[in-house]
């Protein structure tokens, strides 16, 4: 790794997985998007974004072209990847969840307060990575993630896996019609909401991806205490733009690679 500022999970380490949480810090544009914007969807300068991934897939030891981000759309679409994609960014496939086992090809995840979550079974030798914001996580995207593996032939009891930077629940205030999406396919997500000013209440995205990570059968599970929303010298933020009317947003990434 290079000296680009980035944070590192304890357990995809001790896994032996390369990878990084990268935030705002150490790019080159400008404005709302200071300075590492590495969303190719925002309304930042191409080139801009452009260099900001170089340095990204240069701090993590792969060709640019390898660093590959697909078309986020807060679903639950896993994408099975064997090689660098072609076209821009809009012909990407769509998908929020990718999986591979081809060395050297970097998964990356773009958020600005969802949740990045990399995934690595040593044992067979296959990474993930999956973009969980509340709707994905709800609609099973963890779970499509863990299923690509398995496709490639990962067990997710081998698993470790590392929720990265994102919204925490002090800063996520959400209101009754958001608790009833989570409790009425199950009374128990109760647990991960707490009350607020009136009828607001908080939601640990956090803690929720980590118990579809658990009773998807993932034993290993690293969870990062940095709150995106709270963080701003480090971290874009979705939630903090939209409150102060910005228009658009700058996004972090988050990537795992395997080596050779």
């Amino acid at each position: 790794m290079s000296n680009l500022p980035c944070i590192q999970s304890r357990v995809l380490s001790a896994a032996g997985a390369a990878h990084g949480f990268f935030g705002r810090v150490g790019g080159v544009s400008r404005g709302i998007y200071a300075s590492l914007n590495a969303g190719p969807g925002s309304n930042d300068d191409p080139a801009d974004v452009a260099e900001n991934r170089r340095r990204i897939a240069a701090a993590l030891a792969v060709a640019p072209e390898n660093l590959l981000s697909v078309y986020q759309e807060h679903s639950a679409k896993a994408e099975i990847v064997s090689g660098p994609f072609a076209g821009d960014y809009a012909d990407r496939p769509q998908a929020d969840a990718m999986a591979t086992k081809i060395p050297g090809l970097a998964l990356s995840i773009l958020t600005a307060d969802c949740g990045p979550i990399l995934l690595t079974d040593p044992r067979a030798g296959v990474i993930g990575a999956a973009h969980a914001g509340w709707k994905g996580a709800l609609g099973g995207v963890i779970e499509a993630a863990l299923e690509a593996m398995k496709s490639l032939g990962a067990d997710p009891a081998n698993v470790s896996a590392a929720i990265g930077p994102c919204i925490a629940q002090a800063s996520y205030e959400v209101g009754p019609e958001f608790f009833g999406a989570f409790t009425a396919p199950d009374a128990e997500n109760e647990r991960f909401f707490k009350g607020g000013q009136g009828d607001r209440l908080h939601f640990d995205l956090k803690g929720y991806c980590a118990s579809r990570l658990a009773l998807a059968g993932v034993r290993t599970v690293d969870i990062l205490p940095q709150d995106t929303c709270a963080e701003e010298v480090d971290y874009f933020s979705n939630r903090r733009a939209v409150k102060r009317q910005e228009g658009d947003y700058g996004r972090n990434l988050s990537a795992i690679v395997l080596r050779a």
